[in-house]
C-alpha cells in the first residue's frame, strides 16, 4: 500500500520496516506504532511509547508477519473515513465519517460494537476537506479498483491528507456509511467494468 501510494503520488504516514531476520533497531522516535505489514483489523498491532514496550511488542507483531511497518504515534490525529464506488462514469462516495476511538481502532472497536453496522453520523467538516478527501479518493480508486466498493481510512495533519490504509472489502463493506445501501449494489453490480482481453496475434511466427 506505501509503495503504491508513492506511485500514483498519495502521502501516507512517514514509515520504516522490520524484517524478522533484521537487527531489532528502530529509527523512528517514541512514541511510535508497531503493525504486522500485511494484515488488518488492529490484529498484533501495538502503541509503544516506553522503550521498555519495544521487545514485547516486537514479540507480538512477529507472530503474525514477518514483516513489520513502525509508524510514529501522532497524538490526537484527525481520522475520516470515506468509501465509495465508481458507476455511470464517476465515482459514487459515501458521507465522511469520522470514527470514535481512544488512542487507536483497536480490533472490538472496529467490529463488536453496533456502530460498525448501523448508520453512523457524518462528519462535522468543512466542504474543502471533503473535497480533498474526495479527491485523494478518487486518484487511488482510478484504474485499479473499478468494480469494486472499497473503503479509504485518511489521517489529516496540519490540514494535509494523509492515507493510512485502503480496506477492498471493509468490514460490513461500509453499509453504515450509505443511506441506501441496497442501491449502491444495485449500481454496482448494473455497471460492473467489462473485462479486456489482450489481442492475441500470431505476427512474430510469420
Amino acid at each position: 500500500t506505501k509503495w503504491f501510494a508513492e506511485a500514483i503520488g498519495v502521502k501516507t504516514v512517514a514509515y520504516e520496516s522490520l524484517n524478522v531476520n533484521d537487527k531489532r533497531e528502530i529509527k523512528t522516535p517514541l512514541p511510535f506504532i508497531i503493525k504486522p505489514a500485511r494484515l488488518g483489523s488492529s490484529i498484533g498491532v501495538s502503541v509503544i511509547k516506553k522503550e521498555i514496550e519495544i521487545e514485547y511488542a516486537l514479540d507480538v507483531a512477529f507472530e503474525f508477519d514477518d514483516n513489520l511497518i513502525i509508524e510514529p504515534f501522532i497524538e490526537g490525529v484527525k481520522e475520516y473515513n470515506l468509501a465509495g464506488y465508481g458507476a455511470n462514469n464517476g465515482i459514487h462516495f459515501s458521507i465522511v465519517e469520522e470514527p470514535q476511538k481512544n488512542e487507536f481502532l483497536d480490533f472490538d472497536k472496529k467490529y463488536l460494537d453496533f456502530s460498525r453496522s448501523s448508520a453512523v453520523s457524518e462528519a462535522q467538516i468543512d466542504g474543502v476537506l471533503v473535497h480533498n478527501l474526495e479527491q485523494t479518493f478518487t486518484r487511488i480508486y482510478r484504474n485499479m479498483f473499478e468494480g469494486a466498493l472499497i473503503r479509504c481510512d485518511f489521517f489529516v495533519v496540519d490540514g494535509e491528507v494523509l492515507l493510512n490504509e485502503i480496506n477492498p472489502i471493509p468490514g460490513s463493506m461500509a453499509n453504515y456509511l450509505f443511506a441506501d445501501f441496497q442501491s449502491v449494489i444495485n449500481t454496482l453490480l448494473a455497471n460492473l467494468p467489462q473485462k479486456r482481453r489482450p489481442q492475441v496475434t500470431y505476427q512474430y511466427i510469420h
